[in-house]
């Protein structure tokens, strides 16, 4: 019984800590929208337009928690783990620009990841139009990914899963297993790193991902990250280059569905990244931001991700180098499966969750 009390000081530490970091924020829901909320972005001050996985999306306004439905929405295949996936606006964004969207569209018998754009004109998403349909069709059901981000510089990048087929991970001829790079217009750049290159996709800005859940550029940095379902464990954070192969399904930290066995050759393999994180048990990353508001000044850069399985905000913060410093786990007593995650002028972050809500995080009055 001797270690009885330095064990007792450590869970009395713990739970300090705890309950000082809940006392910095407030959780508010503000709304329920219904569905599965899968992607969400602002196109106004108070103006959250968001996905359901379902083929329909609305426009939730936070001040006043109603919901105007939209229309205008193309044919999506919503089955397994497809649908109308990501929204999101580039930087700058004036009423009226654009607005970029993926889903899953239905190829034959199939689905293909879809990247569109259309333009918001009252309940209606006007001028749709498909800007690339993906070399990514499966019959699987499974990683579609995708989530979409911006550099500012006109680009847009958003990632495919391997479509539940492995090898796709390590192939250059299709899309999938991919995050892909596009001028805003859907062309392809031609400072890609595979232009040109003979049975070679161009608009592959890097590959070997198994399901990219997460994207986000950050700013300050110039880094572009991204964080990705592993199998059974090996959920990763990855800091995401031109060209580079991040190993899936060659090398990762996590085990067969079936067994206590590594995936592919093991770790680690000469050409290959290794991830900036892994999380064994897995975590099932459902979306990230890098944090850049004002309101939170200890999460400044931070990389915030909603978790599926685990059921909390996952918060990684990171030195100048893009390396680990540490990881909290919050909300983990909401239960709540966090879907998508956006940020307002105000610094304040909004999550979805599977339970068709969405909640706001806000400084404490006291704070």
């Amino acid at each position: 019984m001797k270690n009885a009390a330095p064990a007792l000081l450590l869970f009395v530490a713990s739970a300090l800590a705890s309950l000082a970091a809940s006392a910095q924020f407030d959780v508010r829901e503000i709304g329920r929208v219904g569905g599965v909320p899968w992607g969400m972005t602002f196109v106004g001050e108070n103006q959250l337009l968001f996905t359901r996985r379902d083929g329909s999306a609305g426009v939730l306004d936070t001040q006043r928690a109603t919901v105007r439905e939209l229309s205008g929405l193309p044919a999506v295949l919503a089955e397994g783990q497809g649908g109308l996936l990501d929204v999101a606006v580039a930087p700058g964004y004036q009423p009226g620009d654009w607005i970029y969207l993926t889903y899953s569209k239905p190829v034959g018998d199939s689905g293909a990841t879809t990247l569109a754009r259309a333009r918001l004109d009252g309940s209606r998403l006007a001028d749709w139009k498909d800007l690339l349909v993906t070399d990514s069709t499966s019959d699987t059901g499974r990683h579609y990914g995708s989530r979409i981000t911006f550099d500012g510089r006109g680009h847009l990048y958003f990632g495919i899963g391997d479509r539940g087929e492995r090898p796709n991970g390590q192939d250059r001829s299709n899309h999938a297993g991919s995050i892909l790079r596009l001028k805003l217009d859907g062309s392809v750049p031609a400072d890609n790193p595979f232009v040109g290159q003979p049975g070679v996709r161009p608009e592959i800005w890097s590959y070997g991902h198994r399901n990219p859940q997460g994207l986000s550029f950050d700013p300050a940095s110039g880094r572009l990250w991204e964080n990705e379902h592993g199998p059974r464990g090996g959920d990763e954070i990855n800091r995401v280059e031109k060209g580079k192969n991040y190993g899936w399904p060659v090398i990762s930290y996590g085990k067969e569905y079936w067994g206590p066995l590594s995936v592919g050759e093991g770790t680690e393999r000469a050409g290959m990244e290794q991830p900036v994180k892994y999380y064994v048990p897995s975590i099932a990353p459902g979306s990230l931001i890098v944090y850049q508001g004002d309101a939170f000044p200890q999460w400044k850069g931070a990389l915030v991700a909603g978790a599926l399985k685990l059921r909390h905000l996952n918060i990684v913060k990171v030195d100048a180098q893009g390396r680990e410093v540490s990881e909290d786990r919050i909300l983990e007593d909401l239960g709540e499966r966090i879907r998508a995650l956006a940020e307002d002028a105000q610094g304040h972050i909004y999550f979805s969750t599977d339970s068709g809500k969405i909640f706001r995080i806000q400084p404490a009055p006291d704070a």
